[in-house]
């Protein structure tokens, strides 16, 4: 069980949150208004020089021949550094976690593998300086082909866009191409189903467009450590990321952070640091490294595209009985983090709802885009906006409310998720029927009566019999009928009549309360 020691951060916070509908201020936000918060480009030291970097100009290219010797000779250059000036110069995000491989240059080597890819950083005196010397760079490239869709990557003959990972996936545990969730006999269910929808849902990459680009400053110090300003989101993961790449220890850096202006999820990537380091290790003087705007837009990296699959199967009185999930996330050329949203998704399937049979399948897929990064909720929240769609239709198809359908379907206390942990604290009901109260949502008696605590558990928490993956699916069923969410309802369909309540199940001992406690969605600890 994993506890939350309150008492270690006594000081910190007062835990009595009792915030809601109080005008409380923020410890910011007199610096906000007033224009005195601190940001890390507000430090001008003396000497700074400015580092920018030479990008692809392609989404999959072989490096045939680099030529820095004019831009070496430009005015204002005091430095050109190359891949080989790179400690060591492959790393990868979770590493410090020992959650993959390493499988993304600082600067590019023997290829591109998206367009915008570093390949060479110019350290001048000023920004223009190295602008000038960066259209100064000859590249020879070899074009090659390339793939942007996550499904034609997974194709036979697909180029392979990550030699680390050959296959275009993602590998975990050193075995398994996806995350894999299996709960109950779905292919079974979904024969035997009165509706069968089939939907496809998709999300683009979406770009964090912070106010503040991605950037920082390091200077050196005495004793040969370096002092570093940034703008990262991550403080304490960047200085580990920095010293694995530089190969120093990291208590050779003195992070300081400030205000972000503008994160999102968007500068946990350690973007800056490393190269901004390594130009101030070189030349012996402060370096500034700041994204211009285009930079930002075109290859700071976005929220990644995911593109879900959802089949479900669903009774005529409402209850869902199967759903069948194939998900895949577009982590772009290199890993970052998609391969733990791909986690994340998974741990979220089937969504806040008990459904006896579940099939999900998540990919994480590299494809020749800007590689991908965390945002707001990754990995769950395009699965969020699929799944809710896709009860919506459900309830259409079934001619039902849909507000009452969710609730009809919610998991209740005691209740077994697909993941084989026991639903606790479920409060999904009470949620609807409140929303329901405040829009002014009729919602029929027996359905603003039941309750997150009530009617769980019993069968609903039985571990239903999930065949191995040999196991061939039967055959439709004569009777069922398959349906499109396109196609109209039948005009004379009565209304369902209301569900049978579900058997109560036998009292349990200490019924969790819905207050502050609250327990991990996947494996049902104690958080707080």
């Amino acid at each position: 069980m994993l506890e939350l020691r309150k008492d270690l951060f006594a000081d910190e916070r007062d835990d009595n949150l009792k915030e809601i509908g109080k005008g409380t201020q923020r410890q910011d936000m007199l610096g906000h208004v007033t224009g005195t918060s601190p940001y890390f480009n507000d430090h001008n030291l003396q000497g700074m020089l400015h580092l920018k970097v030479v990008r692809s100009a392609h989404s999959h290219a072989r490096l045939r021949r680099i030529d820095t010797s004019e831009a070496e000779r430009s005015q204002g250059v005091r430095r050109v550094i190359r891949a080989s000036d790179v400690p060591r110069n492959l790393n990868t995000l979770l590493s410090l976690i020992n959650f993959g491989k390493d499988d993304e240059p600082s600067l590019a080597v023997d290829k591109v593998r998206y367009k915008g890819e570093p390949i060479v950083a110019i350290v001048a005196d000023s920004p223009r300086e190295a602008y000038e010397a960066i259209a100064k760079v000859k590249i020879d490239y070899e074009v090659l082909p390339a793939v942007f869709d996550v499904e034609d990557a997974l194709k036979p003959g697909a180029p392979v866009v990550n030699e680390v990972y050959p296959k275009n996936t993602f590998t975990y545990h050193e075995t398994y191409d996806r995350q894999q969730l299996r709960f109950g006999d779905a292919d079974h269910a979904l024969a035997s189903a009165d509706h069968v929808l089939e939907q496809r849902y998709q999300m683009s990459p979406i770009e964090h467009a912070p106010t503040e680009t991605n950037g920082s400053i390091a200077a050196p110090d005495t004793n040969g450590r370096y002092i570093v300003y940034t703008s990262t989101q991550a403080l304490f993961f960047s200085v580990d990321t920095c010293a694995k790449i530089l190969d120093m220890p990291s208590n050779t850096f003195h992070f300081i952070g400030g205000t972000v202006g503008g994160g999102f999820g968007g500068k946990v990537d350690t973007l800056t640091e490393p190269l901004c380091i390594l130009g101030a290790m070189l030349t012996g003087r402060p370096v500034r490294y700041l994204f211009g705007r285009e930079e930002e837009m075109q290859y700071g990296p976005p929220r990644g595209a995911e593109r879900i699959y959802i089949k479900d199967g669903v009774m005529r009185d409402g209850r869902v009985v199967a759903r069948k999930v194939r998900a895949y996330f577009d982590s772009g050329a290199y890993t970052r983090l998609s391969s733990y949203a791909a986690v994340k998704c998974a741990a979220h399937l089937p969504g806040p709802y008990t459904i006896p049979n579940v099939h999900g399948d998540v990919y994480c897929v590299f494809t020749n885009r800007t590689p991908a990064t965390a945002m707001r909720g990754f990995g769950v929240t395009a699965m969020d906006f699929a799944i809710e769609c896709q009860m919506d239709k459900l309830a259409h198809l079934v001619g039902m409310d849909p507000m009452e359908f969710r609730i009809l379907n919610a998991y209740r206390d005691g209740d077994m998720k697909a993941h084989r942990r026991e639903a606790k604290n479920t409060a999904l009901i009470e949620c609807v029927q409140v929303a329901a109260e405040k829009a002014k949502w009729p919602l029929r008696e027996e359905f603003r009566q039941m309750s997150s605590r009530k009617d769980g558990g019993g069968l609903r928490a039985a571990v239903p019999l999930t065949p191995r993956e040999t196991h061939a699916p039967m055959a439709a069923a004569p009777a069922q009928q398959r349906t499109t969410y396109d196609r109209a309802p039948a005009a004379t369909r009565e209304p369902p009549p209301p569900p049978p309540p579900a058997p109560p199940s036998p009292p349990r001992p200490n019924a969790p309360s819905h207050g502050a406690t609250r327990f991990s969605s996947v494996f049902g600890t104690r958080r707080r």
